[in-house]
């Protein structure tokens, strides 16, 4: 149906079309290339059987835990301004997930696989390159728990089998938000001789704040494989909303209170601030849940672009061989990320600055780029180019600030 459009489109050509005429026209193409018909039983790009929810969930659990528990400590660094930050990146986190599948159909007919092929299509091999980016000891610990997550990973040959684990991490997370939305609150009122100090913008730590928030809407490189395990891929913007729209309202719900209950000494992750007792335990329990249930939908994402550039098909080797391929490859990738988190120092500050230099630059710099080479800049409208230059600015900004406050972290901790 999108090629007969734009055949018919370029088969009798308007001299006087406007830009917007022509830019709708190639919008309602891309969408209409995305979209199957709902009585069609024919799966033109090798679609999984998933559903609205299991894109919903999986962009919730992917997404929620990033930003849930340190936006609180966001505020305390930018003060109330940084609500108005967080709306702005939510819709333009909806937007770049919107034109990154876009950018997957921008051949009619044709499918690209994953978010590595449009880096590659837009900008070559410089594109792919940014695209890619107890009594028991701890080691023992890192190893057990890897097995542990590597278990769904070879049950699941996509991600829509995983969806049972995205929507018990979505609850963990829920649950932890309402621990902080009660608790903080109470201990607030029972301390009132207690000075809580708030701002409406501290324009020093704006950048860093700035920094978290982008940070929080990371996510973007699995939402390929999310879309493909959709049966109509057509639903994928109103799942994407609908995550992203769940996602905000639970870190408002976090961050407000928190930033409310504790001011300028709001903690990074926000249990830190809440009094010793139940609750900070319980939300410690649920949030440690959610990360290790939110690991598998990183992995099997992974895995899917390991096994799709190897060329492991059930058609190919057979499902059995498939299978043990995958198994092989799945196991591998568990085992690296095992052995970096046992033997790297100052792991978790080594990941902040893993972060700061990809993340941003995944979720508000290539998204737009790709989005403008692949399909042109002079058929946007100007709206539309405005907001793209203000989110490259928001994600040049967020890269740069939480690069330098990760190295200033990882400094601190070597001279320690």
């Amino acid at each position: 149906m999108a090629i007969q459009e734009i055949e018919k489109h370029s088969s009798s050509p308007s001299p006087n079309g406007s830009c917007m005429e022509s830019y709708k026209l190639e919008e309602r193409a891309v969408d209409n290339g995305i979209e199957e018909d709902n009585l069609s039983t024919v799966n033109e790009f090798g679609h999984g059987n998933g559903n609205f929810m299991t894109a919903f969930f999986n962009v919730t659990c992917i997404v929620a835990g990033t930003g849930t528990l340190g936006l609180p400590r966001a505020f305390a660094l930018g003060g109330w301004l940084g609500i108005l930050i967080m709306m702005l990146a939510y819709f333009m986190a909806i937007y770049n997930g919107v034109i990154l599948i876009r950018c997957l159909y921008y051949k009619p007919g044709q499918r690209l696989h994953d978010y590595k092929d449009v880096g590659t299509a837009a900008f070559g091999w410089a594109g792919y390159t940014v695209a890619s980016k107890g009594a028991l000891t701890f080691r023992l610990w890192a190893v057990i728990v890897g097995v542990i997550l590597l278990i769904p990973s070879l049950i699941a040959k996509t991600l829509k089998e995983i969806t049972a684990l995205s929507a018990l991490g979505a609850l963990c997370t829920m649950i932890a938000v309402f621990i902080v939305l009660i608790q903080g609150p109470m201990d607030h009122n029972a301390h009132l001789e207690r000075v809580v100090v708030t701002d409406s913008v501290i324009w020093t730590g704006f950048p860093s704040a700035l920094a978290t928030i982008a940070f929080s809407y990371g996510g973007i490189n699995t939402y390929p494989h999310v879309e493909h395990a959709l049966k109509k891929p057509h639903q994928w913007k109103y799942a994407l909303a609908a995550g992203m729209s769940a996602c905000t309202v639970l870190y408002m719900l976090t961050a407000i209170p928190g930033y409310w209950s504790y001011g300028r000494d709001t903690l990074s992750p926000v249990y830190n601030s809440l009094p010793d007792g139940a609750g900070k335990m319980c939300a410690m329990i649920v949030m440690t849940i959610h990360v290790i249930l939110a690991i598998p939908i990183y992995t099997t994402s992974f895995s899917l672009e390991m096994e799709k550039w190897m060329m492991v098909t059930d058609e190919r080797l057979g499902k059995v061989k498939a299978w043990f391929v995958r198994a092989i490859i799945r196991t591998f990738c568990m085992a690296i990320l095992v052995v970096l988190a046992m033997f790297v120092p100052y792991f978790d500050d080594f990941m902040s600055l893993i972060g700061a230099l990809s993340n941003c630059g995944l979720v508000f710099l290539l998204p737009v780029l790709c989005y403008l080479k692949l399909t042109g800049i002079r058929n946007k409208p100007i709206y539309e180019l405005a907001f793209c230059a203000l989110t490259l600015l928001l994600g040049v900004v967020g890269c740069i600030f939480g690069t330098i406050d990760a190295i200033k972290a990882l400094n601190s901790d070597f001279h320690s």
